[in-house]
C-alpha cells in the first residue's frame, strides 16, 4: 500500500506549507478566476457538511468513524478485494486520504483545507490532497466495477 503512504506524506508537507505561509481565512489567486490556495479549518465532514459542529464530543465522534473507516478498508483490501492492481490502488489512495485527515483530526480537531477551485459562480468546497485521494479511489472503483460488469 506505498500509494497510501506517499499521500499521507504529500498530505501531511502541504497542509504543513498552507499553515506555516497562509494566515487561516486568507486566500490567494493561483489562477485568476479558477484556483485560490486558501486556508480554512473544517470541523465537519467532506465538503463542510457539520462544519458547524463546536463540541469535541463531535470531533471525537467523527475521528471514531474515521478510525472504523480505516480499518473497513484494510480489511476490504486485503479478505474482500478482487485483487485487481485497479481496486487496490484505488484502496490505497482512499486509505491515505482517511489516514491524512484522521492525522488532522486527533492533533487539531480540525481538518485543513487550502484547495479552492471554481468557475464562474459555480464554486467547489475547499479540500486538500486527502480529500482528492479519497475522491479519486471512490471515481477508480465505481469504473472498475462499472467496466467488470459490462465485461461479465
Amino acid at each position: 500500500m506505498v500509494p497510501a503512504v506517499l499521500l499521507v506524506v504529500v498530505d501531511q508537507i502541504t497542509k504543513s506549507l498552507v499553515v506555516n505561509n497562509l494566515p487561516v481565512h486568507s486566500s490567494e489567486a493561483l489562477i485568476e478566476g479558477f484556483l485560490n490556495l486558501v486556508h480554512v479549518r473544517n470541523r465537519g465532514m467532506a465538503f463542510g457538511m457539520l462544519n458547524g459542529l463546536s463540541t469535541n464530543t463531535a470531533s471525537y465522534i467523527l475521528a471514531a468513524v474515521s478510525v472504523i473507516a480505516v480499518v473497513a478498508i484494510i480489511l476490504y483490501a486485503f479478505k474482500y478485494s478482487d485483487g485487481s492492481q485497479t481496486t487496490i490502488f484505488a484502496l490505497s489512495l482512499i486509505l491515505g486520504g482517511a489516514v491524512g485527515n484522521l492525522i488532522d483530526r486527533l492533533r487539531l480537531g480540525e481538518v485543513i483545507d487550502f484547495i479552492d477551485f471554481f468557475i464562474g459562480s459555480f464554486h467547489w468546497p475547499a479540500f486538500n490532497a486527502a480529500d482528492s485521494g479519497i475522491t479519486i479511489g471512490t471515481f477508480l472503483i465505481i469504473l472498475s466495477h462499472l467496466f467488470r460488469k459490462k465485461r461479465a
